[in-house]
Formats: structure tokens, sequence, C-alpha cells
């Protein structure tokens, strides 16, 4: 039978999702804490990879289990929570049919990143410090020409083994928002100190939303201009594209199905 799981992990502890030969892997963890609760060997499979120290929240993966653990969906959620470190929860075990994929059954991603434009003490670890001026309507006009099916192997790290580069971006753009110590404590903050980007697409590629992410923050700087991030998508390499900005303040944050 085939199970479902959905959890949300810090990645900071992680090399990402995917086992790896060297370092802890979140799939390898889970997969370890599911072993011992059920008493046999059990392979998870995953939404998709996250790069090493992204975050996820309501992350979707699924396992198959033939045998009869005695123990209720929620009742075994329990249990591997308890077996789990800190940086991993799970929210919710559930049975689903035999046909459904955690990865391809996919239709959408969503991934947030976080960045503050002034030293806060509270937000260092999920969001970056970003010390440059950003001009963020400029920002969102490059971000407007990301949406469409095109090949974004000029955002892709080497070494995805993907056998295409080609995705379908749905929406993509910044906003400013409040973090809850601004709202409830009332930390002194300006309006337009805290940014966040959200990229929705059909699948990402490797380093992907990170290198758009640093490609973007190099128009908003005034270091590249509009017409630079439309011939840098049109025909542009990895080597063409602004740095990747760092991954603790990335959220892979929805996988719709």
């Amino acid at each position: 039978m085939r199970y479902s799981i959905r959890l949300s992990y810090n990645g900071s502890a992680f090399i990402g999702w995917q086992i790896q030969p060297e370092g802890t892997s979140v799939q390898e963890t889970l997969q370890d804490a599911l072993s011992i609760a059920l008493g046999e060997d059990i392979k998870v499979t995953g939404a998709g990879r996250t790069d090493t120290g992204v975050n996820a929240v309501n992350y979707i993966a699924h396992f198959d289990f033939e045998g009869r653990s005695g123990k209720r969906p929620e009742v075994l959620a329990y249990k591997i929570n308890a077996i789990l470190g800190r940086n991993i929860t799970v929210h919710e075990i559930a049975p689903v049919t035999d046909d459904f994929h955690a990865r391809f059954s996919a239709v959408y991603r969503e991934y947030k990143y976080f960045l503050h434009r002034k030293k806060d003490p509270f937000m260092g670890q999920f969001s970056w410090h970003c010390k440059y001026r950003l001009d963020m309507e400029a920002m969102n006009e490059a971000a407007a020409l990301l949406k469409g099916r095109r090949d974004f192997s000029c955002f892709e790290k080497k070494g995805g083994n993907n056998k295409t580069s080609v995705c379908t971006v749905f929406d993509a753009g910044w906003k400013t928002y409040k973090p809850s110590h601004i709202e409830e404590l009332g930390y002194p903050a300006g309006d337009d100190d805290y940014l966040v980007f959200t990229v929705k697409a059909d699948r990402f590629l490797r380093n992907m939303v990170r290198a758009i992410v640093g490609s973007l923050i190099d128009v908003g700087r005034g270091k590249r201009d509009l017409a630079w991030f439309r011939a840098l998508l049109e025909n542009g390499a990895r080597s063409d594209a602004g740095e990747s900005v760092p991954g603790h303040a990335l959220f892979l944050t929805e996988t719709g199905y």
C-alpha cells in the first residue's frame, strides 16, 4: 500500500533532500526513521530535490508498505516524530492510490526567498542580509520576463543530470512583508526593509531559484539592466548570470497535485 507523508524541515543540518555519498540528507534521515518504526527497510520518494541548507514547508513524499504496522497513520506519524531529530517534523501520513507519485504527480512547485536590507539579529537564520539599495520595481519588471515556457539552463548548476532544461514558470515576483517580531514585539523597522521573492513553476533545475534571485538582485542594484536580463533568458549561459544567493533563506513552500 502507498502512503503520502507531509513534512517540514530546517535544511541547515542537511546536504539537501536527496541521498548522496557524503553528508546527511533529509531523505536518508526520514527513511531510517520509517524503517525503525515499521520494522523493515523503507524507501521514500520526494516531490523534488532541495539544495544544501534549503528549507521546506509542507513537503510531500511517498513510500510503500505492504506489512501490518498495527498503528494508525496518525500514531505512526507521532512515533516517527519521536525518532526524528528537531530539524524534521512529520505533519501527516495518509493512504493514497497506488498511482500517486510525490514527484511525477506534481503539477507545480513554489519557492520563496527571504531577504532583509538592514541588520536584524532575529532574521539571520532564515533570511539573507542584503546590504544593497534595491529597486524593487526594476526587479519585478525583470521577474515578469521569467513567466512562460523556455530553456532555463542559464540558471542551472552543472551536474543536475536533467533530461531537459525546459521549465514553465507560472508566476514570479517580489513583495515587501513584515516578520512577526515587528508586528508582535514592536521591533523598529521600515516598510520596505523585508522582501520576499515567490516563484511558481512546473519544475525547477538544480540551483535555479538561487541563481534567479542573484540575477534579479543585480538588476535591483543597478549593476545590470532589463535588456541584460532579457538577453540572459534568450541565449545566456550560467556564467553570464548573477551569483547564487545563500541557501539558508530559501524555502520550498508548496507542491500542487
